[in-house]
């Protein structure tokens, strides 16, 4: 019984040679850790689903900044700030878990004195951030977290004009 389990620690080292029937150790890196870029790892995939999704938020990023004054600004057809204020009274005045999730936008904890510039600023950051995803192709957890924020920020106060989108 010592014997398999000594085998099986050598293989796991890389001490021992490969079995005739196992399938080759993957190849390893500089420092003794497996190689990132190789067969079956997707890396390509990834890069190219990353890029092409901060493009489709960069689209929609540059078209909300082309049309959001005029659709829910503060002169707009159907302003998101009467709309915002709607919410909370209806919850009483207060922004809670039930109002942020009624309309789950980061504009509850912004100034609504200015609503246009805010609404540009929210438009803009996104379309920075993914052209900057776009161009290097670098992109994390984080980075597409908050793309969706600022994107469902915007959808979320869009009322008949962003229905599509939630």
């Amino acid at each position: 019984m010592a014997a398999p389990e000594e085998a099986l620690r050598q293989r796991r080292r890389g001490d021992a040679a490969p079995e005739t029937g196992s399938p080759p150790a993957p190849p390893r890196g500089p420092a003794g850790r497996p190689g990132r870029l190789r067969a079956g790892t997707f890396w390509l995939t990834r890069i190219a689903l990353l890029r092409a999704l901060a493009f489709v938020y960069s689209v929609a990023f540059l078209v909300a900044f082309r049309q959001n004054k005029q659709l829910i600004g503060a002169r707009g057809l159907l302003p998101c700030r009467l709309y915002l204020e709607s919410i909370r009274r209806h919850y009483h005045g207060r922004v809670g878990w039930d109002a942020l999730s009624h309309a789950p936008t980061v504009l509850w904890l912004l100034d609504w004195s200015d609503m246009d510039s805010t609404l540009d600023a929210l438009a803009l950051l996104g379309l920075g951030l993914s052209t900057s995803v776009v161009l290097t192709g670098c992109a994390n957890m984080l980075l597409m977290a908050m793309l969706w924020a600022l994107y469902m920020s915007l959808v979320s106060v869009g009322q008949v004009w962003y229905s599509f989108g939630k």
